[in-house]
C-alpha cells in the first residue's frame, strides 16, 4: 500500500508547506495552514466509472456546443411550495444543495418536513450528526409527519455513511450538518476546513454518480455567512439561507445561487407549534396595520426573484442634539442612505444635516434594489413635514443624482401587485407609467424629477 501524501496549505493565500508550521511563509498570517490529502492523478480509463448519460465529463475531444445533446433537468416537487420557488421549481436529480442560517431558525425542522412530504414519492434518509435518532423521531411525531417513508441515520464518518447509502439507495439524503462530517483520510478535527471540503466533495461525487439529490444544512458564523472555505459554496448547486429576527415567528428562505433556478428568490414560511407552515402571500406580512395615514411611512412594491411583494419603509426624522447626526438603516444600505438625503437637499431644497434619520423596512427584509430611492425619500419627508402620504398610496422609482427619477424593472407587475392588494393610487417614474393596460381602479401619477414627486405630499 503505497504511503498517504500530506500537505498543508495556506488558506489565505493558497501556499502549499511540507509540514505544519503556525505562521505561513508565504503571506504571514498565523494558524492558517490546513491538512490535505495529495491523491495521485488516475490514468483514464475506458472503465471509468461514471453516472452520467450522453457526453461524459470524461469524453477526450472537443466538440462544438451546438453537436452536443441537451437534456431538461428531472424535477422533482418537494411537496412545500415556497421550498419549491426558491430552488427554481423542485429539487433536481443529483443536485447538491446547501442550507445555512442561525441556530435554532428552523432548518432541520423544514429539510424533516421536506423528507415527510416527499414520501414514498422519493425515499429518503436523514443522516444526523448532532442529534440521536430519538430526538429526530420525536420532532417527526411533534410535527405530525407521517414516519413510515422516514428513515435516519446517526453517523458522522463519511465512509460509513456512504457504505449505508449504497445498500440502502434513498433518491434524497439530508445531511445535518455537514461542520461534524469527518474522514478517514485526513486527521484534523471535524468542521476544520480540510474536513468541510473533502467530506463535501466524497458528497458531490456521490451525488453526481448515483442521481441522488443532497441537501447540506451548514452552519454560520458571527458574520452571517456559511462555516468553512469559501469553495464550499462553489462546489454546492445551489445556496439557501435561512433567515429572520429571533423575535419574529416568520422565516425568510432565500436563494443566493441555484444553477437551476433564479438567484434571490423568496419563500417565506411562519413558525408554529406543527413546524414551519407556507405564506402564500406575503406582502400582507410586510405591511403594518395602521388605523389612518401615518407621517413617516411609504408602501413600495420590490421584487425577489421572481415574486413581487409590498413593503413599508418607515422613516423617522428628528432633531440631533449630536454634533454628528445619526444614520440608522435596518434592510437597507446605508452608503445609499447619504447619497438619497445629498440629492434631497440638491434638487428638492430639503436639507437633514442637523436631523438624526432612521429608516427601517418593515417585517425584518432586506431591500437590495434602487426601487426604494423615491419610497425612502418621500417616508423621510412625510417624517420631517409631519404631512403623511395619502391612504392606499404606493411608490416605486430609483432617484438619479441629478434629480431625475429613472425606471425600474417590471413595473407593470409591480402596479399589478399593488392593485391587487386594494391599492388607488400609484407614484412611478414616467418610463413605468402603464401605456395601454388599465390595473382596475388604480390611478397611476407618473413623475420626471425630484421636485415633482415631493409635490404630490407637500
Amino acid at each position: 500500500m503505497s504511503k498517504r501524501q500530506i500537505a498543508y496549505v495556506c488558506t489565505d493565500c493558497g501556499a502549499e508547506h511540507n509540514k505544519w508550521q503556525g505562521q505561513c511563509s508565504e503571506c504571514g498570517v498565523w494558524n492558517t495552514l490546513a491538512e490535505i490529502v495529495l491523491k495521485p492523478a488516475r490514468a483514464t480509463s475506458s472503465k471509468r466509472r461514471s453516472g452520467y448519460t450522453g457526453t461524459a465529463a470524461g469524453t477526450a475531444g472537443i466538440h462544438a456546443l451546438t453537436e452536443v445533446a441537451t437534456y431538461e433537468n428531472p424535477r422533482t416537487l418537494t411537496g412545500i411550495a415556497e421550498l419549491d420557488r426558491v430552488l427554481g421549481g423542485g429539487l433536481v436529480q443529483g443536485s447538491v444543495v446547501l442550507v445555512g442560517g442561525d441556530p435554532g431558525i428552523g432548518k432541520s425542522t423544514l429539510l424533516l418536513q421536506m423528507l415527510g412530504a416527499l414520501g414514498d414519492r422519493l425515499p429518503g434518509l436523514y443522516v444526523t450528526g448532532e442529534e440521536s435518532l430519538g430526538q429526530v423521531a420525536a420532532r417527526g411525531r411533534r410535527l405530525g409527519l407521517t414516519m413510515g417513508p422516514l428513515h435516519g441515520l446517526a453517523e458522522t464518518c463519511i465512509e460509513r455513511i456512504l457504505e449505508q447509502a449504497i445498500q440502502a439507495q434513498p433518491k434524497a439524503l439530508v445531511v445535518d450538518s455537514i461542520q461534524t462530517l469527518w474522514t478517514e483520510q485526513l486527521t484534523a478535527a471535524p468542521g476544520s476546513m480540510s474536513q468541510v471540503r473533502e467530506t463535501a466533495a466524497q458528497l458531490t461525487r456521490f451525488a453526481k454518480e448515483t442521481g441522488t439529490c443532497i441537501v447540506l444544512v451548514g452552519h454560520v458564523t458571527k458574520e452571517g455567512g456559511i462555516a468553512g472555505p469559501r469553495v464550499l459554496e462553489h462546489m454546492v448547486d445551489a445556496v439557501l439561507y435561512f433567515e429572520g429576527d429571533s423575535g419574529s415567528r416568520f422565516r425568510v428562505l432565500r436563494a443566493f445561487k441555484n444553477r437551476f433556478g433564479a438567484v434571490n428568490e423568496l419563500g417565506v414560511f411562519a413558525m408554529s407549534d406543527k413546524g414551519l407552515r407556507e405564506v402564500p402571500n406575503p406582502s400582507a406580512i410586510f405591511l403594518s396595520s395602521h388605523t389612518g395615514p401615518t407621517s413617516g411611512s411609504a408602501i413600495m412594491v420590490t421584487r425577489e426573484g421572481t415574486r413581487p411583494l409590498l413593503v413599508e419603509v418607515q422613516a423617522l426624522v428628528d432633531t440631533s442634539p449630536l454634533a454628528n447626526p445619526r444614520r440608522v438603516l435596518l434592510g437597507l444600505e446605508q452608503n445609499r442612505l447619504a447619497m438619497l438625503l445629498a440629492v434631497l437637499h440638491r434638487h428638492g431644497g430639503v436639507s437633514v444635516y442637523d436631523q438624526d434619520v432612521f429608516i427601517n423596512v418593515v417585517g425584518g427584509i432586506r431591500v437590495q434594489e434602487t426601487a426604494a430611492d423615491l419610497p425612502v425619500l418621500l417616508a423621510v419627508l412625510s417624517s420631517l413635514r409631519d404631512r403623511p402620504l395619502r391612504d392606499k398610496t404606493v411608490v416605486f422609482g430609483e432617484v438619479g443624482l441629478s434629480g431625475e427619477i429613472r425606471p425600474v424593472p417590471n413595473g407593470e407587475e409591480r402596479l399589478k401587485e399593488a392593485a391587487t392588494h386594494g391599492f388607488v393610487r400609484a407614484i412611478v417614474p414616467r418610463g413605468n407609467a402603464p401605456k395601454k393596460a388599465r390595473f382596475g381602479s388604480l390611478e397611476v401619477l407618473a413623475v420626471d424629477r425630484l421636485a415633482d414627486a415631493l409635490e404630490t405630499l407637500l
